[in-house]
């Protein structure tokens, strides 16, 4: 490969959750427009660029691991920049941990990724570059004409606002991020289109707190009026799935607008964190634990078929044997579909940090276990009920003579699969009748 293509190729790599993914392609989408083309192979590219996540600990030596490995690899005239979380949160320390790393871009500054890469050719000195906004600059991010969307076969990621106002003990998001900043409903809904005019089947909306948006625009349930214009705006989209809502956050017009309207499929993701009052005091989250019980009865009552997932944290500092009973009890009481659950991870730069007595890691691991171990029966009778019914597939992957696809009830990479016998079209909605069911998956077979 000559020099001069070479000079304008990049590789990108996106580490972390669903919305590093779409800050990931934003920037690839930049690159391009500047006349660069993605490669496939590091040795192929003068610019290397980890888009890294720094929430927790374990994301943390993922991501500097990988820019460790690049480093190591990097030729004379590569370029290697650290962005996203790992690079705001930390900023001059990641050049300590990696030596290698000549720019580090935050993630309130995506956007500048083609001039910082010209800067940094510009160095009349080796010496590292940072371009790391201070928290006050949150409001009015230029996003450069820049799509804020990933596409992931037949689906795609939509984010409707960026960083986040919550108060949460435990998270470190809001220093990383900044405040909440929602996107102008017009530009989210061009994007819609444009994704339903590609041919997606599924359109995913994102956010820190999706069921914030528009709060800082001086909206009233800017959600639910966000959610009508896309539908009204992109009918041929079959799915639109909801994301990341908070507790308390999930009003009555949300609800309504989520039971009227065929597209939006019955599913919700709400992060409940803990189901004990005091614990989430310690949170500093919403503890009116009476709400979730009427909220999900409502959800249930407006659909029927709905599938709720929520995560929670065991081991956060000070959960007694008491609180995780409680826990427990709110996790039988309310019967959810599907739950993720972590240990709390311990970060310094965080309130929770200060709360005691932090708990053993081996008491938060057996937490952790018996809680997913309760739900497992759950999670099977829930998917038992599906037995017999003839439900919509996306079919997302065949080999070895079955497809595999995710019904309205599973999120892409995190719920549970559809595996069915034959090879079915790609990127298709396809009938399946549901014949077994396992404790996360389904089996079925062509309708």
């Amino acid at each position: 490969m000559s020099k001069q293509k070479k000079k304008k190729q990049f590789y990108l790599l996106s580490l972390g959750c669903s919305k590093n993914t779409v800050d990931s392609e934003s920037m690839a989408a930049l690159l391009q427009k500047a006349g660069f083309s993605g490669a496939a192979d590091p040795d192929d590219a003068s610019v290397l660029l980890v888009n890294t996540c720094g929430f927790i600990e374990s994301a943390r030596q993922e991501s500097i691991g990988v820019l460790q490995e690049l480093a190591a690899l990097k030729g004379k005239n590569q370029l290697l920049i650290a962005a996203g979380c790992l690079a705001q949160r930390y900023g001059d320390e990641v050049v300590q941990w990696v030596p290698g790393v000549d720019g580090v871009i935050g993630t309130r500054r995506w956007m500048d990724i083609v001039p910082f890469i010209r800067k940094l050719r510009r160095r009349k000195h080796p010496q590292p570059l940072y371009h790391l906004p201070d928290e006050a600059e949150t409001v009015g991010r230029d996003e450069r004409g820049a799509p804020r969307t990933a596409v992931q076969g037949a689906s795609a990621y939509l984010k409707i606002a960026d960083g986040c106002r919550r108060p949460c003990a435990f998270c470190a998001i809001p220093q990383i991020k900044g405040t909440l900043v929602s996107r102008p409903i017009a530009s989210i809904v061009a994007e819609a289109v444009a994704l339903q005019d590609a041919g997606v089947q599924e359109l995913i909306l994102i956010a820190q707190d999706t069921s914030d948006y528009g709060r800082d625009l001086g909206l009233k349930n800017g959600f639910s009026q966000l959610l009508q214009a896309i539908t009204q705006a992109a009918p041929d989209i079959p799915w639109i799935r909801l994301m990341y809502a908070y507790p308390g956050y999930v009003t009555d017009e949300l609800i309504e607008t989520m039971a009227v309207t065929p597209q939006i499929v019955p599913y919700l993701d709400i992060p409940l964190q803990h189901g004990s009052r005091e614990t989430l005091k310690r949170m500093r989250r919403p503890a009116n634990v009476e709400w979730v019980y009427r909220t999900v009865e409502k959800l249930r009552t407006a659909m029927p078929d709905i599938a709720i997932r929520t995560t929670f944290i065991v081991g956060y500092p000070g959960e007694t044997d008491a609180e995780f009973a409680e826990l427990k009890q709110f996790v039988q009481d309310l019967q959810f579909d599907r739950i993720g659950t972590f240990t709390y991870s311990y970060e310094a730069s965080t309130p929770s940090a200060h709360i005691t007595p932090q708990i053993p890691e081996e008491v938060k691991a057996s937490r952790l276990e018996e809680l997913m171990q309760l739900q497992q029966p759950i999670s099977l009778a829930r998917n038992q009920a599906q037995v017999g019914r003839t439900l919509p597939v996306l079919i997302e992957g065949y080999g070895d003579g079955v497809s595999i696809g995710r019904t309205y009830r599973d999120a892409p990479e995190i719920d549970g699969l559809v595996i069915i016998p034959g090879e079915l079209p790609l990127g298709e909605l396809v009938p399946i009748r549901v014949d077994g069911a396992m404790t996360y998956d389904l089996t079925g077979i062509r309708a």
